[in-house]
């Protein structure tokens, strides 16, 4: 099943709170994915906090075209979680 984020709720700094299409919720920091010319303006956090959930792609954009692969962000919500290493794995996220 493709994880897609349905709900976000900015908490503060660089977290947000995020909901799936599978039912589980967390938080995800994104402060140290904001690498690369199109998310320099997202280390503003008044900029950061003006996210939308886009219904197109399935995960949080921001107006400057910036966005973030839905699959990722549910990996930066869930990394410690221990039943879904192999998950990661599959995905390219962790090493085998």
């Amino acid at each position: 099943m493709l994880v897609n984020v349905v709900n976000a709720k900015y908490l503060d700094r660089y977290r947000i709170a995020v909901t799936f299409n599978n039912g589980r919720a967390g938080v995800v920091d994104l402060k140290d994915v904001l690498n690369g010319p199109v998310f320099e303006k997202l280390k503003d956090v008044d900029e950061f906090r003006r996210f939308k959930v886009d219904s197109e792609l399935d995960t949080i954009v921001w107006a400057n075209g910036a966005d973030i692969a839905p699959e990722y962000v549910f990996y930066k919500a869930f990394s410690d979680d221990a039943d879904l290493q192999e998950q990661f794995r599959d995905w390219g996220y962790l090493s085998r």
